[in-house]
């Protein structure tokens, strides 16, 4: 995987956490630099921790699977764009909470990372550098989260629904492909 892609990649696993960023912000009545740096730690180490976990369970399995790895990625890339995608497309109005508490940041970070720890089992089948890519994704993501407070106690919630969009459909195209890559230039 490309250096290239790997920043991509980053993107796109960092727009769940965008845009609950987002709706943090929109709660917040006053933010300040401390509330947002505190929403980007909890997201970016998680987002950068899932897929290091991934990646050890994708290495502990990979001879058993690497016939079929570039179906793996594919399908998994594809199931997580097509969640992010299904979520932006709905309607569902869940309140937003303005709380930093443990709880509720933990809750937070495992959920917006879920898909990150499947991204790291596909890395592992991808024999990409895990730690350039958790140092990608950790980094943007933070930085992403602490826009997105701001972003979101600026303008409010119109932003949520293409964030998840467009970080949904980047995923399908990258899992598209290395599934062309992986059958047609191999």
């Amino acid at each position: 995987m490309s250096l290239a892609s790997l920043i991509i990649l980053a993107f796109a696993l960092s727009m769940d956490a965008f845009a609950v960023a987002i709706c943090k912000g929109l709660a917040m009545k006053k933010i300040t630099l401390k509330k947002a740096l505190i929403v980007g730690l909890y997201f970016g180490l998680f987002q950068a921790g899932m897929p290091l976990l991934g990646y050890s369970l994708g290495t502990f399995f990979e001879h058993m699977v690497t016939s079929i790895d570039h179906w793996i990625a594919f399908v998994l890339l594809s199931v997580i764009g097509g969640k992010m995608i299904h979520e932006a497309l709905g309607h569902s109005h869940e309140p937003a909470s303005d709380s930093l508490s443990f709880k509720t940041m933990l809750v937070l970070s495992i959920a917006t990372s879920i898909d990150a720890l499947a991204v790291g089992i596909t890395l592992a089948f991808l024999q990409v550098n895990i730690y350039y890519a958790i140092t990608f994704i950790g980094l943007i993501t933070f930085t992403l989260s602490v826009v997105g407070v701001k972003i979101g106690n600026a303008f409010g919630a119109r932003y949520k629904s293409r964030a998840e969009l467009v970080g949904g459909t980047v995923l399908i195209i990258i899992g598209l492909k290395i599934l062309i890559e992986h059958l047609f230039f191999t």
